[in-house]
């Protein structure tokens, strides 16, 4: 058996004397009592790899990324951020200040040794630091998911106790540390409570048909939208509450539009039309909604959803109960003009780095999810991301992205997803003038609000000058055509075609608004 290394820092007495007298003798006390125990090899193997996994944060990053897919980024962005807060520091501060030998590991029993033990002073556990702050700071945005992590990060805090490697008071301090780094960084950054949504303009309420079982209703299901995120199969539901309604999977078989028109001409023709997809998908049917004059059910399905939040359906229970009690809204949607057939928007759409990330994170889905493709596209887009020049209503402009929103938005974000008003009259356009780094330009994409928010106190937003508010009926864009794979313009979270150049090398997109345009239940 390789045995450890039995080395440690050379600290001065004046440091190792910061703590007092009754403490360092109580350390004392409790390491000879855990050190005195004989627990079975299975438990201090367990402990020591357990150990092992919290260096660096590793334990901590790879439960943030499951997080992550479950739908719970906030709480993972909070934990890690509460985390490196916590390291820095437990590490740079606390280890300044206070030092100290580590234990002596000839007390150690020989099965719970480390392999190599680190050379840094003792106090405070960076380990029982990071442990602690990660668990606290999920717990502030999940509580249920925070008590869930809270005996991992304990047994990470004692597993240092256990191996030899801190003493019961820098463990005990680490905990401190961490836990007051996480709610401190709640005054910060304040925790959004689950009944916190953005102003919404319900838009005009109008009587939709009442179906009770789901007869009359033509519903297509999207099998791909939110395939990576945890959650029930939304069919199942779907045929349980509605029986009698006609369900059609968006395979790429048929066009939706053709078997509408079929299900039209026959002898008991569509009253509502369905659709429980993501955005884009609720976008393509919103089009043929609008050509056929029906009115449109809208069922949470993808992994953001946008449009049906800001319809006031966050769940599937939601869209059935409204569509049983006939309870609807007319809005208003964009109508994009690229030259071929017109398209319906439904939230936002811009041109810029958002279609280069939208671009790139097709690329990574297939193989990382659409998450951790999120997070790479992102990375490669910081790297390379170059600023356009654009012609806005007939003026030159060079940009990083121009971001147009089906309505007013929020006044203090750049990247607006989800649109605030439904019965609007105007576009929200939000120009990124490229004058800052790129850095900046990329971190205007922070989609929500508190992530916005911790990005300007960062100071990683752009600046305000940098940005320029229009509101507007209608807007008219020249592009460059850039030829190769590089999108030119997306709407609400899909990339469109390049419609064919001029012979400039440039082509014409127009959005205009369409007000009282789709009648959907809400």
């Amino acid at each position: 058996m390789r045995l450890p290394r039995l080395r440690h820092p050379v600290i001065s007495y004046r440091r190792a004397r910061l703590l007092p007298r009754r403490v360092r003798r109580f350390d004392r006390e409790a390491n000879r009592w855990v050190n005195a125990r004989r627990d079975r090899r299975a438990r201090d193997g367990g402990l020591r790899r357990l150990s092992r996994a919290a260096d660096r944060g590793r334990l901590w990053f790879v439960i943030a990324g499951a997080l992550v897919v479950i739908g719970r980024p906030r709480a993972a962005l909070r934990g890690v951020l509460s985390l490196a807060a916590a390291s820095l520091v437990a590490n740079l501060v606390g280890k300044k200040i206070f030092g100290g030998p580590r234990p002596v590991l000839v007390d150690v029993p020989i099965g719970r040794r480390l392999a190599v033990y680190p050379t840094s002073a003792s106090f405070p556990s960076g380990h029982s630091a990071s442990a602690a702050a990660f668990a606290t700071g999920v717990g502030l945005e999940a509580p249920v998911v925070g008590a869930a992590i809270a005996p991992v990060a304990a047994g990470v805090a004692y597993s240092r106790l256990h191996v030899g490697a801190h003493w019961l008071s820098d463990v005990i301090g680490g905990v401190a540390i961490g836990a007051a780094i996480a709610l401190a960084g709640r005054a910060l950054v304040p925790v959004r409570r689950a009944h916190e949504h953005p102003p919404r303009e319900p838009g005009e309420r109008i009587a939709l048909p009442a179906l009770v079982d789901g007869a009359g209703l033509l519903m297509f299901v999207n099998p791909s939208s939110g395939a990576d995120v945890i959650r029930a199969d939304p069919r199942r539901t779907i045929e349980r509450e509605l029986p009698a309604a006609s369900l059609h999977e968006l395979t790429g078989a048929e066009e939706p539009a053709a078997l509408v028109r079929r299900a039209l001409a026959g002898q008991t023709p569509p009253r509502v039309l369905g659709v429980c997809g993501g955005d884009g998908s609720v976008a393509a049917l919103a089009q043929i909604a609008r050509d056929t004059g029906l009115p449109l059910l809208v069922l949470p399905g993808g992994t953001f959803n946008h449009f049906a939040r800001a319809a006031g359906v966050d769940t599937l229970d939601a869209g059935i109960h409204a569509l049983r009690e006939g309870r609807g809204l007319r809005v208003a949607v964009a109508e994009l003009d690229a030259g071929d057939t017109p398209l319906t928007v439904l939230n936002t759409g811009s041109v810029g780095i958002y279609p280069d990330f939208v671009a790139r994170r097709e690329v990574y889905r297939e193989q990382l999810g659409t998450w951790l493709g999120g997070v790479v596209a992102a990375w490669r887009v910081l790297r390379h991301a170059e600023p356009i020049d654009i012609e806005l209503d007939g003026e030159s402009l060079r940009v990083w992205s121009v971001f147009t929103s089906v309505g007013r938005n929020d006044p203090a974000r750049v990247a607006t997803m989800q649109r605030w008003s439904m019965d609007d009259d105007v576009l929200d356009v939000r120009v990124l003038h490229a004058r800052g780094p790129r850095r900046h330009a990329m971190a205007s994409l922070a989609f929500g609000r508190r992530t916005a928010a911790l990005a300007r106190v960062l100071r990683l937003m752009p600046r305000a000058s940098d940005i320029e508010r229009r509101l507007v009926p209608e807007i008219a864009l020249g592009l460059p055509d850039r030829g190769g794979d590089v999108p030119a313009f997306a709407h609400d979270g899909e990339l469109e075609a390049r419609p064919r150049a001029d012979a400039h090398g440039r082509y014409g997109v127009r959005l205009r608004m369409i007000p009282g345009a789709l009648d959907v239940y809400g």
